[in-house]
Order: structure tokens, then sequence, then C-alpha cells
């Protein structure tokens, strides 16, 4: 059985950034990754192939807590989700890391402060070359540095959008955008501006997504081996249950096994949580690290919503996703508890809701599907969702995943909507028509939407209530961590994935004091840069 200093599980925004901060000390280093390499073809830029074949998404079946069969919205590729993500790189808000009184319930205090984590979401920013103005969000939380890159600017019509919401007086800001973009140089810039970013892979490598700033940094240390189509199913431990001692791997159609001195696990929030209860054993009866039963509990994966307004006149706008507005993150005009944010989504396309055509013209009867994509201003709203215990994930007899969920705080979901819409009349827009994107989300049933989810191995000083301590290591086992966004006690009302990259270097720096090792500084802009 071949050993290393540290296996990582995964290589999304928790473990390929985690892989990138280790490789400089020299320490063997093995990465399984369950899928592939994305393939880069012309179909990752085709809507068709993406929203409506499904291209891109594994064939996985899950389960409700009813026991209807699914297909989940997750990606097995090299970066993990985020080779499809939509490189919105946000902080968490300051308030976020203390307890927040929501209307329906009660949003709990992470076991860290925010400054503890802001130096890392300051490397992270530098580490994944995000673009960004500080100052303009009056949410934003106090940052150590300017962003790397400057805001990716507006175009007319969403230039013309900010303009109004500041007039209305809303404070409108440049969202930050993880895209490897040179507006300044054009000619030489990976990014193009194309339509066909947010939800789709990128064939150019223009996104700041884990296989390009995390795993091919790594790959370049000799030290450094990453395993492809590698499905993790069991993690084995000593006698006494204290230390993972292996690492059970199919691969290629036979089963394999590695061992180290540390194992991370980083396969996703639902999948994390599978893996630990399904290596259940003698001393670890109802799942590995899950003495206190909260292994699989308190997922979450935000209260989202994709809409889209029809502008009174067209929106020819190609890069749509650089705005942003956090006026009702904390509270509302007349709702004194937190609503959440609202962003804007990659510019509709006709095949995007081709097969809800019975929506889209019971709106607009008039118009073909292509006429109301023209005329589309899209948005997204994200409300945080609460933690709750029943909100689990457990498996089925024959192992796979059962994923038990009711909306926790649909009171703030709904207000956000209905403030967006009571909004439109003086933002340019047909005043109260918002049309919801299901093809966007690509199904219909709520839990399949799991491009957030979170929270199933959250992080605390209290063993009873928690599986991971501060250092994201798993309370009852010396060498297992976690460092996807199952950590995450609350999961705010930004989108997660920069928060799980900055935890990954914070804990990274932990587990290169743990291994003794010595590393190089990382470099502010990274590789590629187009600085």
């Amino acid at each position: 059985m071949e050993s290393y200093d540290v296996i990582i599980i995964g290589t999304g925004a928790g473990g390929g950034t985690l892989a990138r901060h280790l490789a400089p000390s020299g320490k063997r280093i093995l990465l399984l990754e369950r899928g592939s390499w994305l393939p880069r073809e012309p179909a990752n830029w085709s809507a068709a192939d993406v929203f409506i074949d499904n291209r891109y998404i594994s064939p996985d079946t899950w389960y409700d807590s009813g026991g209807k069969p699914f297909q989940p919205q997750v990606h097995y590729f090299v970066g993990g989700a985020t080779k499809l993500y939509g490189a919105a790189l946000y902080r968490l808000r300051r308030e976020d890391f203390g307890e927040l009184r929501h209307h329906d319930g009660i949003s709990p205090a992470w076991p860290i402060a925010y400054e503890q984590m802001e130096p890392y979401y300051t490397l992270a920013e530098q580490l994944y070359q995000v673009h960004g103005a500080r100052g303009e969000d009056p949410t934003e939380p106090p940052a150590s540095a300017d962003y790397p890159f400057p805001a990716v600017s507006h175009e007319p019509r969403i230039q013309q959008l900010s303009d109004d919401l500041a007039k209305a007086g809303y404070h409108p800001f440049h969202a930050p955008c993880g895209i490897r973009l040179t507006e300044t140089n054009m000619p030489y810039s990976v990014c193009v501006r194309c339509p066909s970013c947010d939800g789709f892979p990128c064939p150019l490598h223009a996104k700041s997504d884990a296989e390009v700033f995390g795993v091919r940094p790594a790959l370049e240390h000799n030290n450094v081996t990453l395993l492809t189509n590698a499905h993790v199913i069991r993690l084995e431990t000593n006698p006494q249950g204290t230390a993972v001692t292996t690492v059970v791997v199919e691969h290629e159609g036979h089963e394999e096994r590695y061992a180290a001195d540390i194992v991370v696990v980083s396969a996703g929030a639902a999948n994390s949580a599978k893996l630990l209860l399904r290596s259940a054993n003698e001393r670890h009866p109802n799942g590995l690290a899950n003495g206190s039963d909260q292994v699989g509990r308190n997922y979450m994966f935000h209260a989202s919503q994709a809409v889209l307004a029809l502008s009174k006149e067209p929106n020819p706008t190609v890069f749509q996703k650089t705005l942003g507005v956090n006026d009702f993150y904390f509270r509302g005009p007349d709702f004194d508890y937190p609503m959440g944010n609202i962003q804007m989504i990659g510019k509709s396309q006709a095949d995007m809701f081709r097969g809800e055509k019975p929506i889209a013209t019971m709106l607009a009867p008039t118009w073909a599907l292509a006429d109301v994509a023209r005329h589309a201003v899209d948005f997204w709203l994200s409300t945080e969702d609460l933690p709750m215990p029943e909100n689990r994930v457990t498996l089925t007899e024959d192992g796979n995943v059962r994923l038990s969920y009711r909306q926790s705080n649909p009171t703030a979901a709904d207000r956000l909507y209905h403030q967006l819409k009571s909004m439109l009349g003086h933002l340019g827009m047909h005043s109260g028509h918002l049309l919801h994107r299901f093809a966007y989300m690509k199904s219909e049933i709520p839990v399949a939407g799991v491009a957030h989810q979170a929270g199933t191995c959250r992080f605390g000083t209290d063993r009873a209530s928690s599986v991971l301590d501060t250092d994201c290591k798993a309370h009852e086992l010396d060498n297992l961590y976690v460092v996807d966004t199952s950590f995450f006690p609350s999961i705010g009302a930004v989108n997660p994935a920069l928060t799980a990259m900055a935890n990954a270097l914070r804990v990274g720096d932990h587990l290169l004091r743990r291994l003794g090792a010595t590393t190089a500084a990382t470099t502010a802009a990274g590789p590629g840069s187009t600085r």
C-alpha cells in the first residue's frame, strides 16, 4: 500500500486550494478526484448542451426524504464545482461570523471571528485574481488590501441600471469577479467577456477556478500526484478508531488502497458526509467522526431565486454578472430582519428556457423566446438558509445519498423577491414582471440545486454539537480534516466559494506547522497572471 504525507479527497474550492498551498512544502501529496479533466470542446459554450442536455452534470441519483429519486446538479471534474460556477467571489460579511436573528430563526455564530479569516480572504483574492472595488458596498467587511485587479466594467445597460439604483438611493457595487480579464489590453487578455461564463465551463481557462489556480500550480511540484477517476468509497481506521489508516478507492474498475499521515476530505458537503457515514466501523458505529450525531445534519444551500425582468429597451449586454446590491442584506425598508443579496447572473439565452415556453409566453404572450432573452435583465436573489438539524444527509439502504430538506427562511426570501419586484418600474423595466428562470436551475426539484451546499460537518468548540474543531480536524480522529463548505456553521447570503478557499489556506497553514514544513511565500498575482 503506497503511503503519502497528505491525501486530499476532492479538488474543488477547498481541496484544490489546499493542494496548491501545501505543494511547495516538499511533502508527498496525493490528490484523489472522482471525475476526470473537464473536456475542452465547443460544447462548453453551448447553452443547449449545458442547460438542456445537462452535458456536464453527474449521472448520480440521490433521493429526497420521501424516497423520490432526483439528479443532483453536481459536477465531478478536476476543479470540482468551480468548473461551472459563476466566479462571484464574495467575502462573508463581518456580522455573518456572529449570531444573527432572522425572521424565521437564528443564524449561529462561528467559533472564529472574521478577523481570523481576513488575512486568508486577502490571500485567496490574490491567488484567484479577483476583480473588484473597495468602498462601494456599505456592508463590505474590513480588508487589509485592495482587490488585486480593478473591477470589471459594466456594459451600457448595466451601467444604466447601476445609475438608476443610485438615483433611487441604493448602493450598487461592482461584483467581485474571478475572471482572467485585462480590459486595458484585450489582445493579451485570457477572458474575452463572452456570454457563456456563468453556469458554463470555460474552454479558454479564463475563469478563476480551482483547476486553473489550485490543481495546475500544485502539479508543477513533483511531490504532488493527481489520480483522476478515483472514487473514494471508504475510510478505515486503526483498531482504536483514533486515526484514519487507509483510504479505499475505486479506480478504473478495481479497488486500490492508500495511506497518509493526514487525510483531508473535500468532496462537497453532501458527499463528504456520505463518505464519513459509509465509513462506520465498530469504534464509530454511526459513521466516522459522528459521536455527536452531527455528520450530515444542518445541510444548507441558500434560498436562491433566479429571475429575469423584462427591460423596456433591449438589453444587448454580453457579460452581465458585474453588479450587486446589498442594501437589503441585514434589513429591508419595512422589515427589520436580514433579507439577502441581489446580484446579476449570466445573460439569458433562448435555449436556457426552452421547455419553460408556457411560462415565458404567459408573461409575454406576443414574444418569442428569443425576444424575451433580448429584453431580459437577469437577477440572482440569495437569502440565507438557516441550519436545521432535520435538514440532513443520510444514506439509503444501498449507500446512496438521501437528502431531507425543508425551507428554513421563507419569509425573508419572499420579502427579497417582492422588494426587487417593487423596484422594477424605477429601473427601466416592465413594472411587476419577474419571471422565474427554472431553466437556469435545471430542475423543478428544490433539493437538486446543490451548487451552494454547506454545513454537514460543522466546526465548533463543543464536541457534542460539532464534528470538527476550529482547525477543521475531526474531534474524534487525530489525522482527519474536512476543508470544503461542510465546515460552515452558517452560510450567510453570498456565494460561499471564496470562504471555502480562504479557509483552506487557513487550515493549510495549520497543516504546514503540524508537518514541520516550510513553504515559499505565494506570489500575489499567481501563475498565468495577466496583470
